[in-house]
């Protein structure tokens, strides 16, 4: 949040936008829910009404938010009076501006992961004893587990980081003024919401057991609310497009003068891969949730008794992987960004790393099928297996990068720089263990146990959630004006470091030892690891607070932060903090490298690119 907000603005002018989009919505529902069964002659509570209520609801939601004014009138022949406001209020309502957007999605992204952490406790308190006895019974176990990872993995992991920092830096880092197209920015952020609610609001419906992969075919015979976890990812997935669709459009086409391809900054080519990605794979898992509604509602036989519960996997899981790099090279973006500037050294092998973002891209979608070893095949094995091997090698370009970035540096272990490092250190011990569970044989016998869940948990909390706050701790004094308390951001790093490994290097363990992932109830002597995992899951939840404060109070009470606290030389830090409207007063040119650091030719202060008066070009002007 910027720390030049209207403070003066009242409370109920803060919220009306929200309140009167959840007004529509909730009309909007009614009007789908129960006009289709008065049509039909149905109940508004069967399925089809389920449907077409979330539907029309949605549509609601953004329309009153401030769409109807903003876009629809507009497309009539009449004049756009929506008022896009000034200070907090611009948070709540429609905004094109892709800074404002940024904000939306951090807050988004932010209550996601406290909803999810909430559930996840609630995950931990259930394996402190090998009985069913937190949740009621195991159904809710299992829909609490779908809850949490459906959460992480199709909210807070895309929209901490595609949607905040990809909104808020990408434009500023290329140079321009906005997005390419800032109205279908607006909308974007309006699908959040309803997907996460979805989500938290399944248990209405009698919750879902399948996990956050969505099997078939319990999914066909599930509760109720598996519709919510269809409904809920396909929102998030429509988000993700049009993040997707802008973030490529403003790379090609908004760069400064300057901007080549050699110069782009790290982060900028991550998101530009990743959303090349999201463009190629979420349609793909998007039709699988259309095809998992239509199996329920219609009913086809896609997945169910009579298709193929193959194909959901198949399809599910085409996304699935490709979704592990959508989330990792935006992390490993933020590595090669902010190392270097601490390093106050030369980014080491630039191009070889950009070459292993592209290859990861490639090869992504080559690999899926190492989640269904046991589900396939022998003739899909080997090849399978020897993909995702392979993958591991473009992935070693961008470690390459980043030890010779540290090798020799100047280093300044700054809170930024702490929470980089351990992002590495964590996602090396997850591409570590990954090599097992990409071993046919060993699959064979982890595949379903707490191993996979360690696995996964060092690949995506920590690394992406580690590289999150990195990107937050190192952005803070440029979208807040502020600086943070550097004392409270290192305890911070280090407390979630501990109990992190604490935590989860545990579950490797009981893994080993025959714990099932998805199951409440366990052998008694696994008690003793998972009370051990438990308290120290608690202690690392725990630990989230102390960032959550130092935003907080650092966001009104912290220091004034300089344009350029860090010494930085990309674009985003030769403007005010926070940034004006349009970012810069003059149109920037670029004339040097970025990461110039170690350069003997180069100043070792931020040397910043000259700013013209001007109309914008591309870079290859």
């Amino acid at each position: 949040m910027s720390a030049h907000t209207d403070h003066r603005a009242g409370f109920f002018e803060i919220i009306w936008p929200i309140l009167r989009a959840t007004l529509f919505a909730g009309i909007g529902y009614a009007v789908g829910a129960f006009g289709l069964a008065l049509i039909r002659g149905g109940t508004w509570m069967d399925q089809v009404s389920i449907v077409t209520g979330f539907a029309f609801g949605l549509v609601g939601w953004i329309l009153g938010g401030g769409a109807f004014e903003a876009w629809i009138r507009p497309w009539f022949g009449y004049k756009n009076t929506w008022n896009e406001g000034h200070g907090i209020v611009r948070f709540f309502r429609y905004n094109t501006d892709h800074k404002v957007i940024g904000i939306q999605y951090m807050w988004a992204a932010g209550f996601a992961f406290f909803a999810a952490g909430l559930v996840a406790m609630g995950i931990r308190a259930e394996l402190l004893t090998p009985q069913v006895d937190f949740f009621t019974n195991r159904s809710w176990y299992n829909t609490a587990v779908g809850i949490h990872g459906s959460l992480m993995l199709f909210s807070v992991s895309v929209v901490a980081i595609v949607g905040g920092f990809g909104n808020y830096f990408v434009p500023l880092m290329v140079g321009a003024d906005d997005m390419v197209f800032p109205q279908v920015n607006g909308i974007s952020w309006w699908f959040v919401l309803p997907g996460i609610m979805a989500l938290l609001l399944s248990p209405l419906l009698g919750g879902f057991e399948t996990g956050w992969t969505g099997y078939a075919p319990l999914a066909i015979t599930d509760e109720a609310g598996q519709l919510f976890y269809y409904l809920g990812v396909f929102s998030l997935g429509v988000s993700s497009l049009l993040t997707g669709v802008n973030v490529i459009g403003t790379a090609l086409y908004m760069r400064a003068p300057g901007l080549t391809w050699n110069r782009l900054p790290m982060f900028v080519w991550a998101m530009l891969v990743t959303s090349v990605l999201n463009i190629m794979w979420v349609p793909v898992v998007g039709t699988g949730m259309i095809m998992g509604v239509m199996d329920r509602v219609v009913p086809t036989a896609f997945f169910g008794a009579n298709g193929f519960p193959l194909l959901w996997q198949d399809l599910f899981w085409l996304f699935g992987h490709p979704e592990v790099y959508i989330i990792m090279l935006t992390a490993w973006g933020l590595w090669l960004e902010i190392i270097p500037v601490f390093s106050r050294k030369t980014l080491f092998a630039y191009r070889w790393a950009v070459i292993g973002f592209i290859a990861i891209a490639l090869l992504s979608g080559t690999v899926w099928v190492h989640h269904m070893f046991t589900a396939v095949s022998e003739a899909r094995l080997i090849p399978f297996m020897t993909d995702t091997e392979i993958i591991s090698i473009p992935t070693g370009f961008i470690y390459l990068s980043l030890i010779g970035t540290l090798f020799q540096g100047r280093l300044r272990l700054t809170t930024p720089m702490l929470f980089a490092l351990f992002s590495a250190l964590n996602f090396l011990v997850g591409g570590g263990t990954g090599i097992f569970l990409a071993d046919v044989p060993s699959d064979y016998q982890l595949q379903d146990t707490f191993f996979v869940v360690a696995h996964f948990h060092y690949t995506i909390l920590g690394g992406m959630i580690f590289a999150w706050f990195a990107g937050l701790y190192y952005w803070f004094p440029k979208f807040s004006g502020r600086m943070y308390n550097e004392f409270w951001g290192k305890f911070s790093a280090w407390w979630m470091l501990v109990f992190f490994n604490l935590t989860f290097f545990t579950m490797f363990v009981s893994g080993l030892e025959g714990m099932n992932r998805r199951i409440a109830s366990y052998l008694p002597t696994l008690t003793n690891l998972n009370v051990f995992t438990s308290i120290n899951g608690f202690l690392f939840g725990i630990g989230f607070f102390v960032p959550l404060l130092n935003f907080l109070l650092s966001a009104f009470r912290g220091q004034r932060a300089p344009n350029n606290p860090w010494g930085a030389k990309t674009l985003e830090w030769a403007t005010t903090s926070p940034p004006p409207h349009e970012n810069f007063e003059t149109i920037p040119v670029v004339t040097e490298d970025f990461y110039g650091y170690g350069d003997a030719k180069q100043p070792e202060q931020p040397l910043f690119p000259s700013p013209r008066p001007g109309g914008q070009t591309t870079g290859d002007d």
